[in-house]
């Protein structure tokens, strides 16, 4: 592995930059220095506002380097592209404590529920746990998220996709010059990124110095008219990656199964 091909480390992809563009920067691409202040300091004031402080809110504080004013590259409005006809009604129709509508019932508490979802997958800013570890070797690279310690294996030897439906989808990777290409489908249907789960995600991780350039193109004709790429700048960090124990010392979501079960009998 070439210099250019060590991929390996822990990245941290914090940023107060949104993924989609908002409406208070529609028509501008790239921030000014003054205007990237005011958005550091708009969000320190969101956070620590009474009567709901987030002081363990930690998307860093400031925006990316090239002060874009989205993630979004691609389209060049720097929002999603439009939806097709029935797309918001299905991603609204999605049941758990996290959608629009209540669920009725224990079954339908999904898999971010119980815990055993990922917010890490592509790597987006979150509002916490914002490190991604890679660990590589000549024939496989393991992606793991912080967040709710979610890992993939991509193998890199050339061996064909299972075409099996998986959680994490079939993801296989190869070397595009230093650029890792990663492509990934087969999604089983439990894993809704971003609101959705694409039929197609392709990821390219480009190392520069102690910067790993991450974007990722997302393609789901079942929800976008078009396809669309965000990328997301991750700093090298030295801190070590911390446990992810979502629901340690929680016992409400285990009280809700236990009683729900037994009403069932």
């Amino acid at each position: 592995m070439g210099g250019g091909r060590i991929l390996g480390g822990i990245w941290d992809c914090r940023s107060l930059t949104p993924l989609s563009r908002p409406d208070t920067h529609r028509n501008l691409a790239i921030l000014s220095e003054a205007e990237a202040y005011v958005r550091s300091v708009q969000d320190a004031r969101e956070r620590f506002a009474p009567p709901f402080q987030r002081a363990f809110v930690d998307r860093g504080t400031d925006v990316v380097d090239d002060r874009r004013s989205s993630l979004i590259i691609d389209p060049p409005t720097g929002r999603y592209p439009p939806t097709v006809l029935g797309a918001v009604a299905r991603s609204r129709a999605a049941i758990g404590s996290y959608a629009e509508q209540p669920f009725v019932t224990y079954t339908q508490l999904n898999l971010l529920d119980r815990c055993l979802g990922t917010i890490g997958f592509p790597f987006i800013p979150e509002p916490y746990n914002n490190n991604v570890q890679i660990f590589q070797t000549p024939d496989v690279v393991a992606l793991l998220a912080e967040s709710v310690h979610f890992v993939r294996i991509i193998p890199l030897d050339g061996r064909p996709s299972s075409g099996l439906p998986q959680f994490g989808g079939n993801g296989r990777g190869r070397w595009d010059g230093d650029t890792l290409v990663v492509e990934s489908a087969n999604f089983d249907g439990e894993l809704a990124m971003l609101g959705v789960e694409p039929s197609q995600l392709v990821e390219r991780f480009t190392r520069i110095g102690d910067t790993l350039q991450y974007e990722f193109t997302v393609n789901d004709p079942k929800m976008w008219a078009t396809t669309w790429t965000a990328r997301v700048p991750m700093k090298r960090s030295e801190a070590p990656l911390f446990e992810y124990a979502c629901h340690e010392g929680n016992v409400s979501l285990t009280h809700m199964l236990e009683t729900a079960r037994a009403l069932d009998q």
